[in-house]
């Protein structure tokens, strides 16, 4: 397979107004090779895919495809010269089912309208080569957020590419799904399509590229072959040191149990007959960092939801700071004490036609309000305060939520939550597409809200997580606790204990 540049880059630019997003970048695409782009959130990755892909056109700049210079305007001009993408956040529409979102914009057409059955075959066809039984006709929304993601990728695969571009196709895949869609890639390579490849999941990027490419706030600081490349190289290129994600913080007793699940099971909500969890019991007392970690389908985000509202508790109940709150309203449990972070910031933690300061201020709203009239300098106090304390880079609370990157976006989620002043706080996957730096940040606010008293859950599927700031880890498997482990486990332990695979 000759290992030419397919698709070059060159000087590439991109402003928006005084922010200078890409500042000159070259870039190339090798045919049939994995180039894996590493970089932290705002640091240009998606902005310069986008590009590439029809998204967006750069300031100025060219694209050189098979030798001579491109311009896309859309991304149907793109798609029709072999290039797609796999968008970081989700594009796809809820309300249809998975046959309707893979082949939207582009159905398969008869001289009689619609091939609805041949769209459906196709639709299997992939899925099966995911190893996936997802039926065509269930509706996207009735999916798992993996299932989702997997739904997405099922849709770029669909189209005949030379060149493929993921963005974070990962964030919200089992480990299982991870190893499915890493055959699918080499086996696209070993066709001779190209893949772009870019993951906050460095080790995981590790596996599968060829080539590394390293942007940093807008410029390209270091390329290499995988043979010549490491973690530490990754990482020192990225944020410019070599750190880790920390360490449980010490030196101070725990207080109360504030937070006690008893007993508790959850239905299946597509298996009434079903529990995805089943008969748990859990406390979290003031001050503890819990991790919460188990493969994909064990029950994490169940859990949490439930404690938090969003899914009712079908057994048991839910005892928060020695109240039952099993059958309260979701504001009613944030009023009481108890915030959630969802795993989906752009479905459920956000609201994308607001301000930064409105999403930053929203969960706490009741606090401003006097009679009908919304005190705003009140509100513009917490705002202040909040961007200041969770370290939110931003022109200000007045600056649109889709300015800011994808870590800082996860910090006002964060932010909002701890505006309502919780006495526990629940995050689902905090550091789901977030960089390494960002990762760092959010735990290290995290551990300085324990030490401060706050009671921290929070789930991830990252057992390096794991072993950073948390003082207990609970493993989960099909829905019941499997392992409660100490801060000085080995991962092997954690992975034994959740019933994964552990490769020598």
């Amino acid at each position: 397979m000759s290992d030419t540049a397919l698709l070059t880059a060159r000087d590439i630019v991109k402003t928006y107004g005084g922010t200078h997003a890409l500042k000159g970048v070259n870039f190339e695409i090798h045919k049939g090779k994995v180039t894996t782009l590493f970089g932290e959130n705002g640091a240009g990755k998606s902005t310069l895919m986008k590009i590439l892909s029809g998204v967006e056109a750069p300031t100025s700049g060219q694209i050189i495809l098979d030798g001579a210079p491109v311009a896309f305007s859309s991304t149907v001009e793109a798609r029709e010269r072999g290039i797609s993408i796999i968008h970081q956040e989700l594009s796809l529409a809820p309300n249809l089912n998975v046959r309707d979102n893979i082949f939207m914009g582009r159905e398969i057409r008869t001289p009689y309208g619609v091939d609805f059955a041949e769209e459906a075959r196709q639709a299997k066809a992939i899925m099966a080569e995911l190893e996936e039984s997802i039926d065509p006709l269930r509706l996207l929304q009735d999916l798992r957020l993996g299932q989702q993601q997997i739904v997405e990728i099922a849709r770029a695969l669909s189209v005949d590419s030379r060149i493929l571009i993921m963005d974070e196709p990962t964030s919200a895949l089992s480990a299982s799904e991870v190893e499915v869609l890493f055959t699918v890639i080499r086996d696209l390579t070993s066709r001779g399509v190209s893949i772009v490849y870019i993951s906050h999941h460095l080790e995981e990027a590790l596996q599968i590229t060829d080539y590394a490419v390293v942007l940093r706030d807008g410029s390209i600081t270091a390329t290499a072959e995988a043979s010549d490349i490491n973690l530490e190289w990754i990482v020192r290129n990225m944020v410019g040191e070599n750190f880790d994600l920390g360490s449980p913080p010490r030196g101070y007793p725990f207080g109360d149990v504030v937070l006690s699940a008893q007993d508790v099971s959850v239905a299946d909500q597509s298996s009434a007959d079903r529990s995805v969890v089943d008969h748990l019991s859990l406390d979290v007392r003031a001050g503890e960092i819990v991790c919460i970690y188990g493969l994909m389908g064990a029950g994490r985000t169940e859990l949490l939801e439930a404690m938090a509202g969003r899914v009712p508790v079908s057994g048991g109940r839910v005892v928060l700071k020695g109240v039952d709150i099993s059958r309260m309203s979701i504001a009613d449990r944030i009023a009481h004490g108890l915030g959630l972070v969802p795993e989906d910031r752009q479905r459920d933690g956000l609201v994308q036609s607001m301000s930064v300061g409105a999403n930053l201020s929203l969960a706490s709203i009741a606090a401003f309000l006097r009679g009908a009239f919304l005190s705003r300098a009140r509100e513009q106090g917490l705002v202040d305060k909040m961007i200041g304390e969770v370290h939110v880079k931003t022109a200000g609370g007045s600056a649109p939520i889709g300015s800011l990157s994808g870590g800082n976006q996860q910090k006002v989620v964060i932010g909002k939550m701890l505006a309502t002043q919780p006495d526990v706080i629940l995050l689902d996957e905090p550091s789901r597409g977030i960089d390494i730096g960002a990762k760092a940040e959010v735990f290290r606010l995290l551990a300085e809200r324990a030490e401060a008293g706050l009671a921290v859950v929070f789930s991830t599927s990252e057992v390096s997580e794991c072993l950073s700031i948390a003082h207990r880890i609970v493993v989960m498997r099909r829905g019941k606790i499997s392992a409660e482990l100490g801060p000085d486990v080995t991962k092997e332990e954690i992975m034994a204990a959740s019933g994964e695979a552990v490769i020598a």
